[in-house]
């Protein structure tokens, strides 16, 4: 039958709807729709919201609904998978990228008044001259003190466009008049490398506290410096780390593997494998490496651990870590937000995945370090439970297992001396770094002319400076806490404190690691390596 003329026009308008239509359903992106299908689980979340939008009978913020929905989605899948708010993601981003746009100073609030700890080094504030103890009153003549200013109200004043100046007015105690400084905000780093430094004439030590795009970088330089120092050995510190960029972890772990070793691989939904191998780039495949883990250290950290122990190479020092094996990809939701969503697994060279079991649930997957704890597991490595099931074998024969974190090559107890829940609470609710704060407040010339290797060697806290911190908790809080039994400990946390606020640049870890017995553990271990060679 032959078309009409007349008629063509509508039917190619016909086809190009058509087309467009068949376009919209065909999301070569993602194959999980079906052609000419509607999502009726989808539309019955929509229709919801929009009830509850337009005819519930008080007005209901639908965006807060919206999150508790997506949250209750993730919670049901995996412990890994998460929900970022919008309000979040910024800070979740420069963490992870490395940096952010600032004037770089550390600071404490004192008295209603914004009070510098210390410039970072190199940051703008430290190369227009503001020190530790610097009061910051006015921030583009807008005051930035009093009760009624937030930290994130203050953070807003001073953050700003990268180059954008921000003109500053400080009281610095014994000038008579206020201060005028002219910032220009730059790169502020977020360090993920805490401390390097030499243990003993031949032994480098690097502490990483995450695995951020910047790590690597920062990694590679403090190799170097170390190198300088005619470093043989190194000990990798990852205790405490819970991870990051996958990729980040293979660069460093590949300093160390010889070409071609397997690092990793991962498997997807679809079964898919990804193995990534070790590279021609390593500058210390030749040179011993001790990596320190615990029960915090998980994911990227066991990434580097895993692949080290199953290639036989140097070893894992520590108590047996966190056992993370999956790997999210974070994917944005269109309104500022994102969710990190879990996308396949990783399994380490000899093919064992180290991720712990979560099939009772959330709650039960993050109780499980208190499990152990209770268990005796970290203190007597016979009380860490294995399944032969998840035995495995590496090249050279040794036994390793799978199912739930890295067993250690050496275990080293939990130092209940050093690592109690007392000094875990005054450290992490800031009361030691306050009081120290305000011991420098009282005269910071005296420790101005002390150089920093001699603070570390000789410096000794004194007994009233322990009266002090006990009358200074005293009027802070209304808990009864006593430290009696671990006086010499507080002193060696006061005394890392110290140092961390006068000259920063890990110091705080260089003083505690003294008291360390992982450290003195693998400074042994380190001793014993070089009598055998």
């Amino acid at each position: 039958m032959r078309i009409q003329r007349k008629y063509l026009p509508l039917i190619i308008g016909i086809a190009i709807a058509l087309g467009i239509f068949l376009g919209g359903k065909l999301n070569f992106a993602d194959n999980s729709d079906k052609l000419f299908s509607s999502n009726s689980k989808k539309d019955k979340l929509n229709r919801l919201i929009d009830f509850i939008d337009y005819e519930y009978v008080d007005d209901v913020n639908t965006d807060s609904i919206v999150d508790v929905t997506v949250n209750g989605i993730l919670e049901n899948l995996d412990p890994h998978s998460v929900y970022i708010p919008k309000e979040d993601m910024q800070r979740v981003s420069e963490n992870m990228k490395g940096d952010f746009v600032g004037i770089g100073i550390s600071f404490y609030t004192y008295k209603d008044t914004i009070t510098v700890i210390r410039a970072i080094e190199g940051s703008p504030s430290d190369k227009a001259g503001i020190v530790g103890g610097d009061r910051i009153i006015t921030a583009n003549g807008d005051s930035i003190f009093g009760k009624d200013l937030s930290n994130s109200d203050i953070l807003k004043k001073l953050k700003g466009p990268i180059n954008s100046k921000v003109e500053l007015e400080v009281l610095r105690p014994g000038e008579p008049k206020l201060l005028k400084f002219t910032v220009k905000r730059d790169n502020i780093p977020i360090k993920s490398v805490d401390a390097a430094y030499m243990l003993t004439e031949t032994l480098g030590y690097i502490k990483i506290n995450r695995f951020a795009e910047s790590t690597y970088k920062e990694f590679k330089v403090q190799l170097k410096k170390l190198k300088d120092e005619n470093v043989k050995d190194i000990v990798l510190d990852l205790r405490g780390n819970p991870g990051g960029f996958l990729g980040i972890a293979e660069q460093i772990v590949d300093e160390f593997l010889e070409d071609d070793k397997l690092i990793l691989f991962t498997k997807n939904k679809s079964g898919k494998i990804d193995k990534s191998y070790a590279t021609k780039k390593g500058d210390f495949e030749n040179s011993q490496v001790y990596v320190l883990i615990d029960e915090n250290s998980a994911s990227a950290s066991e990434i580097i651990a895993g692949a080290l122990q199953d290639n036989d190479k140097g070893l894992i020092v520590g108590r047996r870590s966190y056992g993370k094996g999956l790997v999210q990809r974070e994917m944005e939701l269109g309104d500022g937000s994102a969710v990190r969503l879990t996308v396949s697994r990783y399994y380490t060279p000899t093919g064992r995945s180290i991720q712990r079991s979560y099939a009772n649930g959330n709650k039960d997957y993050y109780d499980d370090y208190f499990d152990r704890l209770k268990s005796g597991e970290f203190l007597d490595p016979e009380k860490i439970e294995v399944a032969d099931s998840l035995k495995f074998t590496t090249p050279k024969g040794k036994v390793v297992y799978g199912g739930g974190g890295i067993i250690p090559d050496v275990f080293v107890p939990l130092d209940l001396n050093m690592q109690n829940e007392t000094l875990t609470f005054l450290q992490r609710r800031g009361f030691i770094s306050n009081f120290v704060f305000e011991e420098l407040e009282k005269d910071r010339n005296l420790y101005r002319d002390i150089p920093r290797q001699d603070f570390i060697a000789h410096f000794e806290v004194s007994d009233d400076m322990v009266t002090a911190f006990q009358d200074f908790l005293n009027t802070k809080t209304k808990a009864n806490i006593t430290f009696v039994a671990y006086k010499e400990e507080v002193k060696q946390y006061i005394k890392a404190t110290l140092a961390n606020q006068i000259y920063g640049g890990g110091a705080f870890e260089e003083v505690l690691n003294q008291k360390d017995i992982m450290i003195e553990e693998v400074i042994q271990l380190d001793k014993e390596q070089q009598f055998k060679n």
